[in-house]
């Protein structure tokens, strides 16, 4: 009995301790969680590597009790209507950019750590109202760093523009942008529409241009075709009228021959004809010859006792036979003289016949000569026709690209002299200015560059004075002391007073030997009334030089 007791005992501890390892496993088997695709298993408690959470996508995990604990980020995208309203763009121009974004929490390992670190807990309301902060005001950054005819025209720019800068802060909290919808752009003062406007004209007059183009282009091709069609119905039509007049050349020619043919046939057949019956006339007539000499020899004989009878037939008979072969002879000239006429008939006929040949040969020449020279002359007229108008077209374009050529000349000789005035302009402003602001400085200043060129000029009026021949009569003496010689050097200096008059109006002093004053005769040394004299031809002559 007490055996039986503490087998009882036993067996209830050994159910016991499977009934404890039982629900260890139970226990063990529900805290190994598994994540769907569509979330993210954040643990968190103490995890490994020193981190606040875990993020597991498209795996398992085994969340220790007590020390750990484990939650579920949804990956289902979230969509934010935002519609922002007097942006200020790069222009200071006040645009409405109705929009729609899409998000969701991002699957990248630093940025699932954020997600889990931020968004943990929070509502998708909640998340959906941060996320909208945050892309509210980077859209107005994007708007205010771009200007309207970026916005509206490049919108891949703009959308790349925005998802960069939208995206980088959403990134912070462990979103990611999935999708930007900009709906329309829309500004208060008109100016997106202006633009709308301004581009259809564009693509209006483009499109003028372009049909204008084609009508041109159509135009020429029609008459390409006009003139290729006008001279090859002009070649076909003198190949035909080529071949019409061969034919006819042909038909004349047979019926000429055929006629030739038949004529000179009946010709032969009355020739023919006439033979056969002179030669059966000629063969009665001999019939009846024989037959009236048996006649007559019948009589002869009979009448042979009368010799007058005889006689007398005789000569009836030679009477007869005479009268019979003029008769005959006359007989056969007919014949002859009708063979001859039928003959020269036969041969006028025949003539005839080859003067219609001749004259159909004429006839078929005279239409080669029109198909060979009147033909390619009316075709070498149309062409010149056609040239004539398209070299016509050439002289009028080219007289319009001259006129244009000449416009842009003179055009740009225009804005060369603008530039050249503009420099002048300048410069005059520098040397103002560098004569302290004083107009007079500066305008002498310009003088004094110029002397060198004046005194020049003045130089070169004198410089080619000819003196043929000077002749010096001295003799010593003269009027207050002074020489002839004398007297002509101080004339010879007399001739610089002007320039004193322009070193006066630049406000500079001449040297006394320039000022033109009469120089005393004993200033003057021998040496330099020596080298004037030299530079002069001195000869034996009885002129004076003047005073």
């Amino acid at each position: 009995m007490i055996l039986q007791a503490s087998q009882f005992a036993g067996l209830i501890g050994i159910g016991i301790a499977i009934l404890f390892i039982f629900i260890l496993l139970v226990a063990m088997v529900k805290r190994y969680k598994r994540c769907p695709s569509d979330r993210i298993l954040v643990v968190y408690g103490k995890v490994s590597g020193g981190e606040s959470a875990k993020c597991i996508h498209g795996g398992a995990a085994f969340i220790f009790p007590v020390i750990q604990d484990y939650q579920f980020l949804d990956l289902t995208p979230i969509s934010i209507e935002v519609n922002l309203v007097n942006a200020l763009s790069k222009q200071n121009i006040r645009v409405n950019v109705p929009s729609r974004f899409t998000i969701g929490v991002s699957t990248e390992p630093g940025i699932m750590q954020n997600a889990a670190e931020r968004l943990l807990g929070l509502a998708q309301a909640d998340i959906q109202e941060l996320a909208q902060e945050i892309i509210f005001g980077q859209l107005r950054l994007v708007v205010a760093s771009m200007d309207i005819e970026e916005i509206n025209s490049d919108r891949d720019k703009f959308l790349t523009n925005i998802s960069k800068s939208v995206e980088s802060e959403l990134k912070k909290v462990g979103l990611k942008l999935i999708n930007v919808n900009i709906t329309d752009i829309v500004d208060e003062s008109g100016y997106i529409e202006a633009l709308g406007k301004e581009a259809a004209a564009h693509a209006i007059n483009a499109a003028r241009k372009s049909v204008a183009e084609k009508t041109r282009d159509g135009s020429i091709g029609v008459a390409d075709a006009v003139q290729d069609e006008r001279i090859k119905v002009s070649q076909l039509q003198a190949m035909a009228k080529i071949g019409e007049a061969k034919a006819a050349q042909n038909e004349r020619t047979l019926v000429a021959a055929s006629m030739a043919e038949a004529k000179i046939g009946e010709a032969n057949a009355n020739q023919n004809e006439r033979v056969q019956t002179a030669n059966a006339i000629a063969l009665a007539k001999i019939g009846e010859a024989e037959a009236l000499k048996a006649e007559r020899i019948k009589t002869s004989e009979a009448d042979a006792l009368a010799i007058t009878g005889e006689n007398t037939a005789k000569i009836s008979i030679a009477e007869s036979d005479a009268l019979r072969r003029e008769r005959e002879a006359e007989a056969e000239k007919r014949a002859i003289a009708t063979e001859k006429v039928q003959a020269a008939k036969a041969l006028e006929e025949a003539y005839a016949a080859e003067q219609e040949a001749e004259n159909a040969r004429a006839s078929r020449d005279k239409a080669t000569k029109y198909a060979d020279i009147v033909i390619p002359a009316e075709i070498a007229k149309a062409k010149v026709e056609i040239d004539a108008e398209a070299q016509a077209e050439n002289i009028r374009r080219i007289a319009k690209g001259d006129a244009d050529a000449i416009f842009l000349k003179a055009e740009a000789e225009a804005n060369g002299l603008y530039e050249v005035l503009t420099k002048q302009a300048a410069g005059f402003d520098q040397i103002v200015k560098a004569a302290g602001n004083n107009s007079q400085n500066a305008a002498l200043l310009l003088i004094a560059d110029k002397l060198p060129e004046l005194v020049k000029i003045q130089a070169e009026a004198i410089k080619n004075i000819k003196i043929d021949k000077v002749t010096v009569w001295e003799n010593g003496g003269g009027k207050d002391g002074k020489t002839s010689t004398s007297n002509f050097i101080s004339g010879m200096y007399k001739a610089v007073p002007p320039l004193q008059e322009m070193f006066n109006m630049a406000g500079m002093e001449l040297p006394n030997y320039l000022k033109g004053k009469n120089i005393p005769a004993e200033e003057i040394s021998t040496e330099e009334t020596t080298e004037v004299i030299a530079s002069t031809e001195v000869t034996e002559t009885k002129d004076n030089l003047p005073a």
